[in-house]
């Protein structure tokens, strides 16, 4: 670390070559060179931030970065030098429990750090050397050493595979803990590799480390005894990375290439990006206005004191000389000195404890989401996931949901629907199907019936075949089969050896009548089109079969099918094959292999390079598997190429229709194209397959083209992609296959219910046009009135024009019609439900996109995006199909950093996904089929996606006001306190006599006021979450940051200066009587301070009282066990001459106090003067809203008849719907008190006033009597 550290400051890295040569075993090519072995990192693996010795210096550092933390430890520094009037103790033990918390939380969670790494770093594994295998710590491991693993273990670096206990030389891992995908992958060992690797003579060279987990570069050079070095291409299929875990082989071997810091695992670990919420930053923005009063009164309090002492007298009076010291010092050094002093007095009106309570809030409020039972999935056996706890208020302020489609709304469970051939649809008779002349539409077809549906098929062939005056023309030579035409089946491709025998490939028909020979040549072609298409299913993915070992190890390692877990259908397969599995990267392969099993044609798997298929004559078919072109999101297609028994290259290919359509013959487009588009309208994913058959000299030519492309070292991606696109080109188009994705359990409640909270709803997927449109039709996303705005390529080559023409055309039309023309719409309205204004919904693709953010003219740019983003905007939902990951990233960003920077929320299940989780606010991962790597990038996880409505809406609901209250109440608090203290200054000659004593300036927020906000923070339900989530228009009350913006924030400071004013001036008034002891005795200056001081505590916690409505025990401990705590307190600190404390300011000043009635009086009267004012505001204050006056009598009167209830039986959900006939108001109480007890609801002693009536408990069901009662009234 050191080492590479020190190189990038040097310069090093620059100076570094492209690629690095690895000796594999550390054996020299040559026996005359001398061996210098190149030096490399080694394979210690570092997360951790400190170390023993680091550690302090380095954490203090980093806590004092903070700007409050870094205030106070200027303002203890001056307590320190300057001789100020409160001791540094008031302001240092404060700081140091700040400080001394966050650094054992940082301290905890490193030490875990260090613990995982040494896990990992000394861990055993096993080293070849020469004929010996070694014991070896993994941190000792070195590039170069040949490595052995065991199944079930875990690749201790990054190796090149060598050598497997498997007879096809691969090996499965599993890559969970690097990239989240729970699949098994396969990989291939180095082909021509020695068996007996201690004779192995060879050198890898390979790009340097660089942390794309799915790219890999290299070339192995193997050394034989006076030959050419033999060179063989390396790739991701040959790179075991570290982190991955090998599966379903015993054992391999392999060479580290790369290893420690080096590894791509670590290259990869990189923390997230910090991520700050608006509540933060409504902090920081509180923060600046109140240290604007503390300046603003240290000015004050400065400029009147030597105001005041320029009056003659008032700066040296005859009791108080100066010395000859004090007179020689500098005038402005004294003022600013004063200044200072003054600081520090003030110092507490800023909240550093806030700091620690906040964190403590998010911290321990994360674990009610981890709890909720809501949130558990019983097919997973898991909850709810936060891997942030920071970002827990900004839930109840997300604007935008953009969600990804597969996984997401829907289920990733692919079920093989229909398919089309030449045009012919295929429905798998499981469905809905006609069946002789029978509808079958409940439940599987029967053996007998799909025994007759497969005899008449087969009567009809033969019909064909026999009902005709056809005769058969023998080939008399290879010319005239050409000339003839003869040979024409298949579209110029012959069959299988096995299937039809090579002398039928070449004869000919002879009839009366061309119809005859159309017909049997139809009845060829069908069948063999219908097997050729099937054999493609069978042949053109990357399936693994996995064979059972034991019953019992079926059921443990969920034998059948490693993507979805559905076992095989026992009705086409034999009893052998009814326990094999399916291992696959992608669940569509997996469907797609028993689509075919559903008909006939079974993949038995690949063995040496040679795939076996069992066709429905139970013949066994073996094909040489020569090349695999793989699957990439660009091509958006795959390539198989293979070699039949009988000779014939073929090569077999699918994917997506708008990537196999231009690459077919295009008279055969159109018959598939109303079949795709049809599936896809029904919400079904489509894939199109193509064949070509290929000469010997068009193989040689992709053979040598792939295999040329696969040794380079440089733009090796780049030249494997020209020659796919050379290889699939002219190919033939068989048919298509459709594949449903059910949608999701409540996606469309979900949706509906972010719609009614005033989210808007953007599907970001990389799925085609129809197929997502029909996804968010059955969403609710688009009503049936919505009118689409649709911008694709379609849209744009209609005109007949340039697309950029087009483009800007369609942009200027649609901002017309969604944002010029339309209504003004109120803010946080998605939807309209009435049928006055016209909803409109977006469409728009990938390609699209990419002009709109990257036009042609620079000077468009901006233009463009503005437009797009209007639309947008005005439309209920937006639909961004054929989307690649990084496209969904910039269009979070750009809705990100638009006009008001509205709060984004993305959610998606895959790798695909991780790009736009990172971009936004707040990301969401789904626990599901595509792996887990959105799960470890995101802030929360969740099972399904009918979780996101109860996180947003109720806890997101909840912890957003729970927040903003401890906020606004922090601030509120310490205005109170330190308001009396800087009017106090007027009284005491400006002299910086502090008026309360320093154990309570220090005790106030960390021991008498903060644990009552902390629980009110944690447990607070203003509204039940059952109405919560039933009225989620309850969100938008709290959108965009409502209870922290500047209005609510002036409320609670005036109501901080008006308490700070009334108590001081309260207890003043007292003190104009001198005489408020029995004894005649008069109170002195710290029996005032501690007055205002108990009526501050007694006041500021009530206070907190009143604004609960979630009474529990923690709640009531809290708060009661604090007043308690601080009367304790009082007694004892006051009670006791302390040795440590050279002035005892406070001796018995607290029990004196008490002893006085009028001290009792002011005390209590001063603290019910400073909170009726707000019990009359909250009772008085007219209600907003329709019907709100209605409802907020109903709801008064709801919480008096129910106020001494137990706190289970409070019905607060009956206050949702209050009827609109019930106006009861404050002076009709009495009038209902007595018709409740006329009807005999409840007894007359209910309806007792008190202060507190508006602290209610849970819900429960609404007492029917009461509501027919108030009813009438």
């Amino acid at each position: 670390m050191l080492r590479r550290r020190l190189n990038r400051l040097l310069g090093g890295d620059e100076r570094r070559v492209d690629s690095r040569t690895i000796y594999v075993g550390h054996r020299s090519c040559s026996a005359n060179e001398v061996f210098i072995p190149p030096k490399f990192c080694d394979n210690r693996i570092v997360s951790s931030k400190y170390t023993v010795w680091n550690f302090l210096p380095k954490n203090l550092f980093e806590q004092f970065r903070r700007i409050a933390n870094f205030y106070f430890l200027i303002i203890f520094l001056v307590q320190v030098i300057v001789d100020t009037p409160t001791s540094p103790v008031t302001s240092g033990l404060p700081l140091f429990f700040v400080i001394t918390v966050t650094a054992i939380k940082q301290g905890y969670e490193d030490w875990l750090r260090h613990k995982a790494d040494n896990e990992v770093n000394k861990y055993q594994v096993t080293v070849l050397e020469g004929d010996r295998r070694i014991q070896k710590e993994s941190e000792k491991i070195k590039v170069g050493d040949v490595v052995e693993v065991k199944e079930d273990e875990t690749f201790p670096c990054d190796l090149i595979l060598l050598k497997s206990s498997r007879d096809d030389d691969t090996c499965f891992v599993t890559t969970a803990s690097l990239d989240g995908e729970s699949n098994h992958k396969t990989h291939y060992t180095v082909p021509d590799t020695e068996n007996d690797l201690e004779s192995l003579n060879a050198t890898i060279e390979c790009e340097q480390p660089q942390p794309d987990l799915y790219k890999f570069v290299g070339r192995m050079h193997i050394y034989r005894n006076d030959q050419e070095p033999a060179v063989r291409s390396l790739g991701p299929e040959n790179l075991l990375l570290k982190g991955a875990t090998l599966k379903n082989t015993q054992k391999i071997c392999g060479v580290a290439v790369y290893t420690g810091m080096e590894t791509k695992m670590a290259l990869n670990y990189q923390g997230k990006s910090q991520k700050r919420s608006a509540v933060e930053k409504s902090i920081n923005a509180f923060l600046l206005v109140y240290l604007s009063i503390l300046v603003s009164k240290a000015l004050v309090c400065t400029t009147l004191k030597y105001v005041w002492q320029s009056k003659p007298g008032q700066d040296e009076p005859w009791y108080n000389e100066k010395t000859q010291r004090e007179k020689d010092t500098n005038l402005y050094l004294k003022m600013f000195t004063d200044f200072l002093s003054f600081m520090v007095l003030f110092n507490f009106i800023i909240p550093v404890s806030m700091y620690v309570t906040v964190e403590m809030q998010k911290f321990l409020g994360s674990f009610f989401i981890t709890w909720d039972k809501d949130f558990f999935d019983p097919e997973i056996k898991e909850g709810a996931l936060v891997n942030t706890s920071d970002l827990n208020e900004e839930l109840g302020q997300v604007e935008y949901v953009f969600t990804d489609k597969t996984g997401t709304l829907t289920q990733n469970n692919m079920e093989f629907i229909e398919c089309c051939i030449d045009g012919f649809q295929y429905k798998y008779r499981d469905a809905s199907s006609e069946l002789d002349g029978f509808c079958v539409t409940d439940g599987p077809v029967s053996k007998l019936q799909q025994k007759a549906g497969r005899e008449k098929e087969e009567l009809f062939l033969r019909a064909l075949c026999l009902c005709h005056t056809v005769q058969v023309k023998e080939p008399t030579g290879q010319g005239q089969d050409q000339g003839d035409g003869l040979t024409d089946q298949l579209d110029g491709v012959g069959m299988d050896g096995e299937v039809l025998h090579p002398p039928l490939e070449q004869r000919g028909f002879i009839a009366s009548s061309p119809d005859e020979v159309a017909l049997v040549k139809g009845a060829m072609s069908e069948s063999e089109k219908e097997e050729l298409f099937l054999r493609a299913l069978c042949l053109c993915h990357t399936v693994q079969v996995k064979e059972p070992t034991g019953q019992g190890q079926d059921q443990g390692d969920g034998l059948t099918d490693q993507l979805d877990g559905v076992g095989m259908d026992g009705e086409v397969l034999h009893p052998p094959l009814e326990q094999r599995g399916f291992i696959a990267s992608s669940p569509d392969e997996v469907a797609l292999v028993k689509g075919a099993m559903r008909y006939g044609f079974t993949f038995l798997g690949l063995e040496s390079k040679t795939m076996k298929i069992l066709n429905w004559n139970n013949d066994i078919e073996m094909y040489e598997l020569l090349h695999v072109l793989n699957f990439d999101p660009v091509r958006r297609r795959m390539s198989v190429i293979v070699r039949s028994k009988s000779g014939d290259t073929l090569l077999f290919c699918k994917g997506a229709d708008s990537s196999i359509f231009p690459r077919v013959r295009q008279e055969e487009v159109e018959r598939i194209r109303v079949h795709v588009e049809r599936n896809a309208t029904e919400g079904y994913r489509t894939l199109c397959v193509a064949y070509k058959s290929l000469s010997e000299e068009e193989y040689t030519q992709a053979d040598a083209g792939l295999r040329e492309a696969r040794l380079a070292l440089q733009d090796r991606e780049e030249k494997l992609m020209a020659v796919y696109n050379q290889v699939e080109t002219g190919m033939s188009l068989i048919g298509a296959t459709a594949v449903e994705d059910r949608l999701q359990d409540e996606a469309a409640e979900t949706m509906e219910a972010l719609q009614g909270a005033g989210i808007k709803v953007w599907v970001l997927t990389g799925d085609k046009m129809e197929t997502a449109k029909s996804t968010c039709y059955a969403c609710r996303l688009f009503q049936r009135n919505t009118e689409l705005l649709e911008l694709t390529v379609r849209t744009l080559e209609d005109g007949g024009r340039r697309r950029e023409e087009r483009l800007h055309e369609l942009l200027v039309e649609y901002h017309k019609k969604a944002v010029q023309d339309a209504p003004p719409v109120k803010a946080g309205v998605t939807r309209s439900w009435s049928s006055t204004s016209q909803d409109y919904g977006f469409i728009i693709d990938g390609a699209t996109l990419s002009m709109v953010l990257n036009p042609s003219s620079e000077s468009n740019s901006s233009r463009y995006k503005n437009l797009f983003l209007q639309i947008c905007q005005n439309c209920t939902s937006v639909l961004c199909c054929r989307m690649a990951p990084l496209q969904k990233a910039q269009i979070v960003k750009m809705v990100k950093n638009s006009k008001g920077s509205p709060i984004t929320l993305s959610i998606g299940d895959g790798a695909n996904d991780v790009s736009m989780i990172l971009e936004a606010h707040v990301g969401i991962g789904i626990k599901g089929k595509e792996g887990r790597q959105a799960v470890r990038n995101s802030d929360y996880a969740i099972p399904k996606l009918k979780h996101l409505k109860k996180l947003l809406l109720a806890h997101g609901h909840l912890y957003y006001v729970r927040i903003a209250h401890l906020v606004q109440y922090f601030f509120y608090k310490n205005l109170c306190f330190i308001l009396p203290q800087f009017l106090y200054q007027f009284f005491c000659g400006y002299s910086q006599q502090p008026l309360y004593d320093a154990a309570y300036l220090t005790m106030y927020n960390i021991c008498f006021t903060s644990m009552p906000i902390l629980a009110y923070s944690l447990l607070e339900q203003h509204i039940c979450i059952e109405v919560l989530l039933d009225n989620a228009t309850l969100y938008r009350e709290i959108a965009k940051n409502a209870m922290l913006r500047w209005g609510p924030f002036l409320y609670w400071t005036l109501l901080g200066l008006f308490h700070g004013l009334l108590f001081f001036f309260g207890v003043r008034y007292l003190f104009s009587n001198p005489a408020l002891q029995d004894n005649g005795q008069v109170f002195g200056n710290w029996s005032y301070g501690t007055i205002v001081f108990t009526v501050l505590v007694f006041t500021v916690t009530l206070k907190l009282a009143l604004d609960t409505r979630h009474w529990t025990w923690i709640n009531h401990f809290v708060i009661w066990g604090s007043l308690a705590f601080y009367v304790f307190f009082s007694f004892f600190w006051g009670g006791i001459i302390w040795p440590f404390l050279r002035q005892q300011r406070l001796y018995f000043v607290f029990a004196n106090m008490l002893s006085s009635v009028s001290a009792w009086l002011v005390i209590i009267l001063l603290i019910l003067l400073s909170l009726l004012p707000e019990i009359l505001l909250v009772v008085f204050r007219k209600p907003r809203g329709p019907h709100a006056r209605q409802e907020f009598g109903f709801k008064l009167v709801v919480r008096l008849h129910f106020r001494f209830l137990p706190e289970d039986d409070f019905p607060t959900h009956i206050l949702s719907f209050a009827p609109h006939g019930a106006i009861v108001f404050s002076k009709q109480l009495e009038m209902f008190g007595g018709m409740c007890c006329a009807f005999g609801c409840v007894p007359h002693k209910f309806f007792k006033w008190s202060l507190d009536l508006f602290l209610f408990g849970k819900c429960n069901k609404p007492n029917p009597i009461f509501c027919t009662c108030l009813y009438k009234v």
